[in-house]
């Protein structure tokens, strides 16, 4: 279960970077005043955690209803963390931050997604879930992981200015390559547990 945890926590850590996300709501809402600010943050919390709760729980039988195995899943999901982390990162396109810069809430997007709520954390959230299938402690203890993450990421909005204060841009980029590489690492698991669930290793 402790092993189930950790795991749980790297990846999603890893997937919705709070850091990144703290870092981008402070420049999307430098003009807002602190009120604002905290409304924002924490609608698109809970927004994000309905999202990131409804696939874990259902997303299985979402991908069973359009006939996606998991192991195509996986195979997905490395494939799109590889392309996000070679773009640069795993948060918004130069276009979506170009429309967000124009809407006056910017809750749902693009800070619950795809900035927290993004396909890496989707994908993860699934694939977590089905690896704990049949232990309900196993699969409680992804949830947590889940939303302890969430939370850590509410937290850093919340504290957002501070924390680039703290940390500073060259910190945040140090702390921003060092989860790249688990980024990394996690996407290639996914991919060679994908083709090995697929059958078309040794078929």
């Amino acid at each position: 279960m402790i092993e189930t945890a950790i795991l749980a926590v790297a990846t999603f850590f890893a997937t919705i970077g709070p850091l990144d996300v703290a870092a981008m709501f402070a420049a999307m809402t430098g003009k807002d005043d602190p009120k604002q600010r905290r409304r924002t943050a924490i609608r698109g919390t809970v927004i994000a955690t309905a999202i990131l709760l409804a696939f874990a729980l259902l997303g299985e039988r979402i991908l069973a209803s359009l006939g996606i195995s998991l192991p195509a899943l996986r195979i997905a999901g490395g494939i799109d963390m590889v392309f996000a982390i070679s773009s640069g990162g795993t948060s918004t396109t130069v276009e979506e931050a170009e429309e967000a810069a124009t809407r006056q809430d910017i809750a749902v997007f693009p800070l619950a997604t795809p900035l927290i709520a993004g396909p890496g954390a989707m994908g993860a959230a699934i694939l977590l879930m089905s690896d704990a299938a049949g232990s309900f402690l196993l699969q409680a203890a992804v949830i947590a992981s889940l939303l302890a993450v969430l939370l850590l990421t509410l937290v850093g909005m919340l504290l957002a200015s501070q924390v680039q204060r703290l940390f500073g841009v060259t910190g945040l980029h140090v702390i921003g390559r060092v989860f790249g590489v688990l980024l990394s690492a996690l996407a290639v698991q996914y991919i060679l547990d994908g083709i090995a669930q697929s059958g078309l290793v040794g078929a």
